[in-house]
This record gives C-alpha cells, sequence and structure tokens, in this order.
C-alpha cells in the first residue's frame, strides 16, 4: 500500500489555462505512479527507477478540497479542474482506497467542471459522478456559450499494441482494456476523447501506425485528438531519456543510433521530425474529420 502523507494545498491554480486540457485548476490526489510508464515527465531521481516504489496519498485531501472549493465557489471563481497533471488519478490503489472518488464527489459538491486525464479504465466506476459533474457544474464566464459539457473524459495513449505498452508502460492498463473502455464511455453518451502522448520515434509514430490509430478512434466516435511527440529528460538512472534508451537497446536495437541522434544536442526531437510529424497529423486529422481541441 502507498504512504499516507498530509500536505497543505490540494487544488493548484494554474497561470494560464492550457489549449489542450482547459486546466483552470488541478488535483493531483497521488504521488508517484504505479504504472511507472518510462517516458514520464516526472521521473528521476526523486521516485528511482520503480515509481511504484514510493507512491503516496494525501490523507487529508478531500477535507482540503473542500475548504478550498468552499472559497473558490463563494466568489464565484469557477473554473476546469484536471484530474490530473503529474500522476494518474485512477491507479492501481484507488480501488481499495476510493481518494479519486471522494475527491469527484467534493467537486460535484460544489459545482466545478471537471477533466480527468487517464490510462486506467477504472474511470469506468465513477460514471454516475461524472454525470452528475456535467448536469450541474458552472463553467468560468468566459467559456459559457463555448462548451455544450461540463464533464471530459481523456484517456491517454501511445501505441494500441498491448505488447510495445508492456515495454514501456509496464504497470498501466492495456490499451485494449482502455480503448473498450472509451466506447463504453463514448456509447453512454460522454464527451471522450485521446491524448495520443507521447507518440514513440520509429515505434508508433510512423504513418502506418498513426492511420491505424486514427481510423480506430474515429471508428470508437471520439470527440477529439491530441496528438504530440516525445520529450526525454536527464542521463540519471532513474531518468526517462536513460529508461527509454534501455528499453530501446534491449528491444529494439536497430533504432538505437537513431535515437541517439535525435536527443543528442537535446530533450526534445530535432525541429524537421516535429515538422514532418505535424505535417502527417494534420493530413489524418483532415482525412478523418477529427478534431485536435476540446473547443
Amino acid at each position: 500500500m502507498p504512504t499516507g502523507i498530509q500536505v497543505k494545498s490540494i487544488l493548484n491554480k494554474t497561470k494560464q489555462r492550457d489549449p489542450w486540457f482547459l486546466d483552470d485548476y488541478t488535483i493531483n490526489p497521488y504521488s508517484g505512479c504505479s504504472f511507472n510508464c518510462l517516458f514520464c515527465y516526472i521521473r528521476g531521481s526523486k521516485y528511482g527507477m520503480h515509481m511504484e516504489e514510493k507512491l503516496s496519498f494525501k490523507t487529508n485531501a478531500v477535507e482540503l478540497l473542500d475548504k478550498q472549493l468552499y472559497n473558490r465557489a463563494k466568489n464565484r471563481q469557477y473554473g476546469i479542474i484536471v484530474l490530473s497533471s503529474a500522476t494518474d488519478p485512477y491507479l492501481h490503489f484507488e480501488k481499495e482506497l476510493g481518494l479519486t472518488r471522494q475527491i469527484l464527489e467534493v467537486v460535484l459538491k460544489h459545482r466545478f467542471p471537471v477533466h480527468v486525464i487517464t490510462r486506467s479504465d477504472m474511470v469506468i466506476r465513477d460514471l454516475d459522478l461524472l454525470r452528475r459533474i456535467n448536469d450541474h457544474a458552472i463553467l468560468p464566464t468566459d467559456l459559457e456559450g463555448k462548451l455544450a459539457h461540463k464533464a471530459f473524459i481523456t484517456f491517454s495513449f501511445s501505441t494500441l499494441d498491448d505488447a510495445t505498452t508492456k515495454i514501456f508502460e509496464p504497470g498501466a492498463t492495456p490499451p485494449s482494456l482502455r480503448l473498450a473502455t472509451m466506447r463504453r464511455c463514448l456509447n453512454k453518451g460522454f464527451f471522450s476523447g485521446v491524448s495520443m502522448m507521447p507518440m514513440l520515434p520509429y515505434i508508433t509514430d510512423t504513418g502506418g501506425n498513426l492511420e491505424h490509430m486514427f481510423r480506430t478512434f474515429k471508428e470508437a466516435g471520439v470527440h477529439y485528438l491530441l496528438p504530440a511527440t516525445i520529450t526525454l529528460f536527464g542521463d540519471g538512472p532513474s531518468d526517462s531519456k536513460t529508461l527509454v534508451f534501455r528499453a530501446i537497446e534491449k528491444h529494439y536495437p536497430e533504432l538505437l543510433e537513431k535515437y541517439h541522434k535525435l536527443f543528442s544536442n537535446s530533450s526534445d526531437l530535432p525541429p524537421y521530425y516535429k515538422t514532418a510529424f505535424e505535417k502527417k497529423v494534420k493530413e489524418l486529422l483532415e482525412k478523418y474529420d477529427l478534431k485536435n481541441r476540446i473547443i
């Protein structure tokens, strides 16, 4: 089980709303992550190579959130709350702890809109709360008339292949199950889409694979797709760059030299690679008549 910790604040106000995720506020019920994705941007010496070993949950999160949202609502400071920005809200321990569900109950109580971002299938448990949030939440004034929904569910995918996921996201829910869960959410009328982040060079961002993903998501009926390339940080033993390179060396040795060239001078991909990716994404968005924004 994760360690319980006390925190001074649970509701984080963002400086500027992200155009993709629409986050006015963020909440992270957990610290660390049992999904242990190799490419995760929060990796590093704080959590070590096995992030699930340093997992913690915020024991006073619900009480704090109730107070913080009460004050925000009293001052009409409504905004979209993103669950979560630094770790998944539906980690394995959520099934026993129910912390995310309790947080959603408080969000509903104070009538804030919410955007759930997850690599799990467990969100299906909380559709009752999300439906009530969608019915009763109050949008921030600048989004009134621009959004028809107040609860959003985004499923994150780097691939649709379960075997590839096992390499790079060893603790995450298999994408086949994520996809089935997303279809259920869409069939139940939820405003739901996909975060295609991060796409892995020469593995999941190939033309054929992108075509397969776009076609699959279109057939599922998603409302939006948010595709993005990868950023790899650090040279330490538990940094994302080190761990991804180690996986490439073991499972895709023929790509190791290409990865060294791509990331030799930066954590980001070279401009020419990003441009080619963006061009292909634009073509597929037009071909499948899909949006790359919620709004």
